[in-house]
């Protein structure tokens, strides 16, 4: 095995900055064959992602996470994205429904303490039961979201899952977001037509007036103490330093080089 550092890849984010997201998605699925996933939460970004996927025929499964407590919309979604686009999805659930975690914790989201804890066990932990499945896992953020994706990378580790992020969209623009809509017809959410910025739990999500940020309709009760759920990990940490361990043939073709171990 080898390591690969978060410093490394920021160098060779800066070789991609003028990549497209279609260059981006060939470029994960050339390097990481079968061993590269996507992740969708069957919102806008996520459904346009999924449409570049099945357009470039790439063949790269999407992982769902099923919180137990999602908007009927976004499975009907999900459903719909899988059969039209031809896409294996494969979806995620957490140990315990949110009725046996109430009766057994109460109800965490009402505090800045217990969201972080019920989103760890709803959103984070299912992800991780995929740990050893994938090498790389593709995400939809975009810099254009604001917040702490406003300097989201194109690639950073995640030591938790021991995997590779890839963001194609990351400098994909609301206009070319707009655009890409628009001219392919992509299926999206249909909440988002009712003021739905950004869609996640149906306890913890609502809409957004004009003039508000656009995840202010997220934990909306816990004020501005809570803004993510944690399975992004750059939206919790730049993590500089941190580094994962891939084997070395991988993180030569990562990185285009070639390791010479010769004496």
């Amino acid at each position: 095995m080898a390591r690969l550092t978060q410093t490394q890849l920021n160098r060779l984010s800066k070789n991609f900055e003028e990549r497209t997201p279609d260059e981006m998605l060939r470029w994960a699925k050339e390097i990481f064959g079968e061993r590269v996933a996507a992740i969708s939460a069957m919102q806008k970004s996520g459904s346009v992602m999924c449409h570049m996927i099945s357009r470039l025929e790439l063949d790269i499964p999407v992982l769902f996470v099923d919180t137990g407590v999602m908007f009927q919309e976004t499975l009907d979604t999900r459903d719909r994205i899988s059969r039209d686009y031809g896409l294996t999805v494969r979806t995620l659930h957490p140990e315990l429904t949110m009725e046996e975690q109430t009766k057994k914790m109460g109800v965490l989201y009402m505090s800045v303490e217990g969201q972080e804890e019920c989103c760890h066990m709803r959103k984070v932990e299912p992800l991780l039961k995929t740990k050893g499945d994938y090498d790389a896992l593709i995400g939809s953020l975009r810099r254009a979201d604001g917040g702490r994706r406003g300097v989201c990378p194109l690639l950073a580790v995640d030591v938790e899952m021991n995997t590779v992020r890839i963001n194609p969209m990351a400098n994909f623009t609301d206009e070319q977001m707009a655009a890409y809509l628009e001219e392919q017809d992509v299926i999206i959410n249909p909440l988002h037509d009712q003021g739905y910025t950004t869609i996640g739990c149906n306890r913890c999500t609502t809409p957004v007036l004009p003039h508000e940020p656009k995840r202010a309709g997220r934990w909306r009760h816990l004020g501005t103490a809570a803004a993510y759920c944690g399975i992004n990990p750059t939206d919790m940490s730049d993590g500089e330093s941190e580094a994962i361990d891939l084997p070395q043939d991988l993180v030569d073709r990562i990185l285009g080089q070639k390791t010479d171990f010769m004496i």
